[in-house]
């Protein structure tokens, strides 16, 4: 077959909405496809998922952060092409990064959940990880596949895609070389050393505040009001990439909980000495940090909930027909547009009567996993957990993809919990408490929390997809792989390392924090032995996010902003501010253009290496510890510079180093030329 030669870059038209009668056109046209799933990029694909499986996870296990895989993959997957010589490899490409992008959604959806099993006293067997990841995912991806079409194209341009841009912009300025690539490589170079001698080296600090000041101490001192921002590139990349309006409307979140609530809840606690809503301590002794995690954040978790819900309520017409289709063709009946429209290579999906036939096998595979492994075979409390994990995880598949769509930050952490707070209150009334009701809860928090996981981290492979052309069903079907052997890997690493370091501060010395599953140990434990959730914050998150509804702001935005700390979503503001001054930089419509595209690609390549810094970060620590036995080592340790990454000195430079960083952004952004 004579394949297309790949061109410049994307379509003019690939980022923005389409005009009346628009249609946009892939890299690769439908009519004229490239080798996808092929032993070549099946072989990589695998290979990808195993090793950043236990990379992520080790990384994750140990400070709570899950570096995105998606994009170091595909920038190997472009430099292993390259060095081949491997001709017309993009979509090839594609396929190597979706299988190998499982390793980073089912890591975040393990340890999230699982390690609190152990922190619980529980000792969970390897059978039980692996089949509670692995059934995790499989619902993730056979829940998104039926709002595919939804989210990649019916809403083109309506949702940024941050993280699916990125990894775009590299896949195709890999294969396309020239301008393109030689931008992405500079600022890719730039990001990744600009990170690495912050979060590396420590050469000045990577979250500074307005304590850092005279002023700011006081005022935080007596108000618990201050100011915080990560100024890595990466995050600020996000930001550019997001846009100024999504931007704000996070930042705004963060500012109502960080900056009017806090203070609030502190001016409240100095009348009442005794600790609130189960909390360990007074108010008046906490952090601002405590306040947020002990009282603001279940806010924003409420918030989260019900914006998901009024998502819901509004697409009930695409769930409605994504149900229809899926009876049509099981009764071998569709044949309607949709099903026309799924002829075309570029808009085929797996079947829907094949995705309803994989669905009810996932479904009574999870019930005879429940029953042999987690309850004991006890059908009620079987079926109950089924129950549970199928309308949740169904109903927030769509709350998942849409975060990821608009922030590129998926808030499974926050769902999971509600999923655990909901199993803990069910699960006790109908009689299964104490330590095997704990076990049931976290094995269907973990399903759940994969599946989500999945399904954000999913929808990002299909928009990237459908922006270079790649066969939707191809993706679909591959994923699969990916999945079993991201699950196998994980439930490898979690075991392994519990045996060796054990997880949560009770452990020991050299235990792994694991502090998201620390956390839902902490929650669950008191609802399985009679205590109650703060439902009154929950509550109040929820008629936040009813009110925001009402007056036009999109709620799930906004409660993103609440639930995730001050200072991620400060440098996203940040980076949708630089956009925003690039987009008025000039009246000329395609100059403007230019730039805007330019800045797209620059703010790609921070992301790509902030990521890359995040995997080579987890290899020094590693290392390190083969090194010096100290389960503590990192490089700055290396070279004496500890002290100086605290000192105040360092978080002042931090804040000049961020403003240069931003200023060389706007700057080589503007030096675009229209073609």
């Amino acid at each position: 077959m004579d394949h297309q030669a790949i061109g410049k870059g994307l379509p003019e038209n690939a980022y923005r909405s389409l005009r009346e009668g628009e249609v946009y056109a892939p890299v690769v046209p439908a009519d004229r496809p490239l080798p996808e799933a092929t032993p070549y990029s099946v072989i990589w694909g695998m290979l990808f998922a195993v090793i950043f499986s236990a990379a992520a996870a080790y990384l994750g296990l140990k400070i709570g952060q899950v570096f995105e895989a998606a994009i170091p993959i595909a920038i190997l997957a472009v430099g292993i092409s390259a060095l081949t010589k491997r001709k017309n490899a993009l979509s090839e490409n594609v396929i190597v990064q979706s299988i190998g992008a499982s390793s980073g959604v089912i890591v975040a959806g393990a340890i999230f959940t699982i390690p609190g099993l152990y922190i619980l006293g529980l000792d969970a067997t390897f059978l039980q990880v692996f089949l509670a990841s692995l059934f995790g995912g499989i619902l993730g991806i056979l829940f998104l596949i039926p709002f595919r079409r939804y989210f990649v194209k019916d809403m083109h341009g309506e949702f940024p895609f941050p993280e699916a841009t990125a990894t775009t912009e590299v896949l195709v300025a890999g294969e396309s070389g020239g301008d393109q690539a030689k931008v992405l490589v500079k600022a890719l170079a730039v990001g990744g050393i600009y990170d690495f001698l912050v979060s590396g080296l420590g050469l000045w600090k990577e979250v500074i505040s307005t304590t850092v000041f005279g002023w700011g101490e006081k005022l935080a001192q007596a108000t618990k009001l201050e100011f915080r921002m990560n100024i890595g590139a990466a995050v600020m990349g996000l930001g550019y990439i997001v846009g100024l309006k999504y931007s704000l409307i996070i930042a705004s979140g963060s500012f109502l909980a960080w900056w009017v609530i806090m203070p609030a809840i502190y001016y409240i606690g100095q009348f009442n000495p005794a600790p609130l809503l189960n909390a360990v301590k007074p108010i008046i002794e906490m952090t601002p940090s405590e306040i947020f995690s002990t009282y603001v954040r279940h806010i924003g978790i409420g918030g989260i909930a019900a914006a998901g819900l009024i998502g819901i309520i509004k697409s009930h017409k695409i769930i409605t027909g994504a149900f229809k289709l899926a009876i049509k063709e099981i009764g071998g009946k569709g044949h309607d547009s949709a099903a026309v429209v799924s002829t075309r290579r570029t808009d085929k999906d797996i079947p829907m009567k094949w995705v309803g036939m994989m669905i009810l096998s996932a479904l009574l595979g999870i019930f005879a996993f429940f029953m042999v492994l987690v309850v004991n075979g006890n059908v009620l409390y079987a079926l109950t957990g089924l129950g549970i994990v199928t309308v949740v995880a169904f109903l927030f598949t769509t709350v998942a993809a849409q975060a990821i769509a608009i922030v590129g930050t998926n808030p499974v952490s926050g769902m999971t919990l509600m999923t655990l707070i909901l199993s803990s209150v069910i699960l006790v009334s109908i009689g299964l408490d104490g330590s095997d009701g704990m076990l049931a809860a976290l094995i269907i928090g973990g399903v759940v929390c994969t599946a989500l996981s999945m399904a954000g981290g999913f929808i990002t492979d299909l928009k990237i997809g459908y922006w270079l052309g790649t066969t939707p069903v191809t993706q679909q079907r591959w994923k699969f792989l990916g999945t079993l052997l991201a699950s196998l890997s994980v439930g490898a690493v979690i075991f392994m390392l519990n045996q060796t370091y054990g997880f949560g501060a009770e452990a020991g010395p050299n235990a792994l924090e694991a502090p998201q599953a620390s956390a839902m140990a902490a929650v669950l434990e008191p609802l399985m032995t009679g205590q109650p959730a703060p439902w009154l914050l929950y509550i109040a998150g929820v008629i936040l996010a009813i009110v925001l509804n009402f007056i036009g702001i999109p709620p799930l935005a906004f409660a993103l902003g609440m639930y995730l700390p001050l200072h991620l979503n400060t440098p996203i503001l940040a980076g949708g501010i630089v956009a925003h001054l690039v987009s008025r930089s000039t009246s000329d419509e395609k100059l403007k253009a230019a730039r805007k595209d330019k800045g797209t690609l620059i703010a790609s390549g921070f992301i790509a290496g902030g990521a890359i810094m995040g995997v080579i970060a987890a290899a020094i620590v590693y290392v390190g510890q083969i090194i010096t036995g100290q389960t503590d080592w990192n490089m700055i340790k290396g070279l004496g510079l500890e002290h100086w990454a605290e000192s105040s000195s360092a978080e002042i430079l931090g804040f000049f180093m961020f403003a240069i960083l931003m200023t060389y952004m706007y700057y080589d952004s503007k030096k675009a030329k229209p073609e």
